[in-house]
């Protein structure tokens, strides 16, 4: 029989059973779950216009099904486009290896090429075969996504009010702060992320036309992608300045594509991603711009390509949670001072 000395460790145990079996079940859907938050997040002033005329239900209904035809014209794109170049990349790299045997190298080096191309091609093969399979786990999330982004819009009303229910009396001070604090990090994210990513579409087009690549069409369709694969922290704009560059030096134009490479990674990406995105994430959120960085950078690392968003979040949290421990401790030292 259980004695009540030893109770609160059974239920502690039970309670760590259960987190440690829920979070591996949740573990998996967390990416598009995040994702589904995030943009309904940033599409919420259109659902809250629309939701006037026609209801909550009804506005997050439409909502998804815009997400579904955009979702699912993206993904196709993304994924034949993935596929191939990673095909490619695959059928390049034996290329390279057969040249590089075809070569009089010395005994040593042809070795160590030959042990390289036989540990590494099939590495590539299982990794270009497993891309391949892994697109119904990717549609399995896009579902789960779609399914978050609905839900999170029909029901953000009672979101806040939810959640206070859940906190004692005399938290409830404290949990309104970090709700707010989150809701205006997550405001300066977004509207840095858009700011800066018309930025980088306008200087793409720019790029295009200076240096030569194409004609003002292609330019402003490139400037377009850009303005778009910037939302992807993986993809970014980095991808069109490459595209030109390997086209100007293919055209026998290497001083043009070096000045593309130069202009694309200064002005486009990656150096804009972590010197202007701070500053303006730091700006609309109060906050220091190396903790913003260090969000940033650590998240990214961390979490993956969430981790660019929930980085800065984390840290901004946490920077709540420390004033508020300060202020009570302030508090508390009073208390104690003060004469009986």
């Amino acid at each position: 029989m259980t004695t009540r000395r030893e109770w609160p460790l059974f239920l502690l145990a039970i309670v760590l059973v259960i987190l440690v079996i829920s979070w591996k079940t949740v573990s998996p859907l967390v990416t598009p779950v995040f994702f589904a938050f995030t943009l309904a997040y940033i599409v919420y002033p259109v659902h809250q216009r629309l939701e006037a005329k026609v209801g909550p239900l009804k506005s997050a209904l439409l909502m998804t099904l815009l997400m579904i035809v955009l979702g699912l014209l993206i993904f196709a794109v993304l994924a034949t486009v993935a596929i191939n170049l990673l095909r490619t990349f695959y059928r390049n790299v034996g290329d390279v290896f057969n040249w590089l045997l075809s070569v009089n190298l010395p005994p040593s080096v042809s070795s160590f090429v030959l042990n390289l191309r036989a540990n590494l091609m099939p590495m590539l093969a299982d990794y270009v075969s497993s891309f391949t399979f892994s697109v119904p786990g990717y549609i399995l999330q896009f579902f789960v996504f779609l399914l978050t982004f609905y839900y999170t819009l029909a029901y953000a009303r009672d979101m806040i009010p939810f959640i206070l229910k859940l906190v004692p009396e005399e938290q409830k001070d404290f949990v309104f702060e970090l709700l707010e604090n989150l809701d205006k990090t997550m405001n300066a994210l977004v509207r840095a992320w858009l700011l800066l990513n018309v930025a980088k579409g306008i200087l793409m087009t720019l790029g295009y036309i200076i240096f030569g690549v194409s004609d003002l069409y292609t330019a402003l369709v490139a400037g377009f992608l850009t303005f778009l694969f910037s939302f992807v922290p993986l993809l970014e704009g980095w991808m069109l300045w490459a595209v030109g560059a390997v086209y100007l030096y293919l055209s026998g134009s290497p001083l043009l594509a070096i000045g593309i490479s130069i202009y694309g990674a200064a002005l486009v990406s990656p150096l804009p991603d972590y010197t202007i995105r701070p500053k303006l994430v730091a700006r609309g959120a109060d906050l220091d711009e190396t903790i913003v960085f260090i969000g940033m950078v650590g998240g990214t690392w961390a979490f993956g390509l969430k981790g660019i968003l929930l980085g800065p979040i984390i840290l901004s949290l946490a920077l709540v949670v420390l004033k508020e421990w300060k202020n009570r401790q302030r508090v508390a030292k009073a208390s104690r001072t003060q004469p009986a």
